[in-house]
């Protein structure tokens, strides 16, 4: 099994381990902290890749725009491979290499239509002003960084038409040069795209790195505000009367069925696998899920746990069955705690709805891995202890921390951003991520 641990805490300490180390050292703390599986799950793994990226963005400095995706890419094919379990980290750094893709391109666009003068291919008036300096970026280690200087002013809009005679021909426009200017065709003109000069080149660099850690805080904000959007749900999907299974629920599921109380009266059933019972939630030696059901308690809401190897027993009793994710594949699987889909196909025989709950963040564009590469194993000591000595000395064990739930087994899947269908899901993967980045890992495995 995972070691027991408390992940978010460990998120934390590494959050304010980060001040006053480098990027280089700061990224191999977390790979060790994903190897060792100190960080794991959905939420601490995805925060912790994004404060990683954020560091990367503002302290390295970078050639171009090329040289910030390669950049990139390499650091997040290190942190794939400490921990390819988890599919958000390469979901996080996914969405990191389409922030820059988005900025690089607008700033190509504007650089073109501020630059390039088809129009007006005149040279500056001789009075012109000449181009303040880049604007800087600093950085220094809080969330409040950004302390950007003037615009660079392009030469483009400072050209007036009205300052020379509007002439027909070529030859009349070089001549109509004012004195002291040396004469430019519209050919030799810098665009400020193809050959930009040196500080107009670092004015784009800044620009764009603001941009990207903007983008990168508006991620982490969505990944901190996850649970709360997806409550919002719980009032549409919960009925009166209504029997909710759950299994092993997560915070996500807790705070959507505590959302669901404060309007609903229902009953919730807690399915406990015994093997995990100790959660790094709970006190040891109290009953599983007891502060859940406390809280369920002064709402209204009453609610029992029962064995996971007995809830089928319960199954015609139940209207719905609510399960959380650790990622959701583009065809609509969904990788979950090991035990869950045992609970899904009960429910599907029984014809009763399930539903997944999901961030945007833990939706992976793959699609076509096999179920070995997503399932993760590990000790035996849920199924043996060393009392069993010569049993455990004379068997191989595992177990399994994960599964996946096979996408036909689920009926519906709830985000931040709603209530999605199995057929939605590919919409949502081409809004949030790029073509080219879908399988960036594979190309830094073929460089190595």
């Amino acid at each position: 099994m995972a070691p027991v641990m408390n992940s978010t805490s460990e998120v934390e300490k590494y959050l304010k381990s980060l001040k006053g180390k480098s990027v280089d050292a700061s990224i191999d703390s977390l790979i060790s902290l994903f190897k060792r599986r100190q960080i794991a799950g959905s939420e601490p793994c995805a925060m912790a890749t994004a404060h990683i990226l954020l560091q990367v963005v503002a302290k390295t400095k970078f050639r171009d725009v090329d040289h910030m995706l390669e950049t990139v890419r390499q650091v997040g094919c290190k942190l794939v491979a400490a921990q390819p379990k988890e599919l958000v980290v390469a979901n996080i750094v996914r969405r990191v290499l389409g922030l820059i893709r988005d900025e690089a391109s607008e700033q190509r666009n504007e650089g073109t239509d501020d630059d390039a003068s088809p129009e007006e291919p005149f040279p500056p008036a001789a009075d012109a002003p000449e181009p303040s300096e880049a604007p800087s970026t600093k950085y220094d280690g809080s969330t409040d960084y950004l302390h950007s200087g003037p615009r660079h002013v392009r030469l483009g809009a400072l050209m007036s038409v009205g300052s020379f005679p509007a002439s027909k021909t070529l030859l009349s426009l070089l001549e109509a040069s004012p004195p002291g200017h040396p004469s430019l065709s519209p050919l030799a003109k810098d665009s400020g795209t193809s050959t930009p000069r040196l500080g107009h080149q670092n004015a784009r660099i800044s620009a764009i790195r603001a941009e990207i850690i903007d983008g990168i805080e508006e991620i982490k904000d969505e990944i901190s505000q996850v649970d709360d959007q997806i409550a919002s749900s719980a009032d549409v999907q919960i009925r009166p009367l209504d029997y909710v299974l759950v299994y092993q629920p997560s915070h996500t599921v807790q705070k959507f069925l505590l959302r669901a109380a404060t309007k609903r009266r229902f009953t919730v059933v807690i399915a406990v696998d015994p093997r995990l019972a100790s959660s790094p939630r709970e006190v040891p030696g109290e009953v599983p899920f007891a502060s859940f059901r406390k809280k369920l308690q002064a709402a209204g809401v009453a609610s029992m746990n029962i064995m996971n190897i007995g809830q089928a027993a319960h199954m015609p009793r139940i209207s719905k069955v609510v399960l959380s994710a650790r990622c959701v594949l583009a065809n609509g699987g969904v990788v979950t705690d090991a035990g869950a889909g045992h609970v899904a196909r009960a429910a599907k025989e029984k014809g009763c709805p399930v539903i997944v709950l999901s961030g945007v963040y833990e939706l992976s564009p793959e699609s076509s891995m096999e179920e070995d590469e997503l399932v993760e194993w590990g000790g035996a000591m849920g199924h043996a202890g060393f009392s069993d000595g010569l049993f455990v000395k004379g068997a191989q064990l595992q177990g399994a921390v994960t599964e996946l739930i096979q996408p036909e087994l689920v009926d519906s899947y709830i985000t931040n951003l709603g209530i999605h269908s199995r057929n939605h899901l590919t919409t949502i993967v081409a809004d949030h991520y790029k073509a080219e980045d879908v399988d960036f890992q594979l190309w830094g495995d073929a460089e190595r």
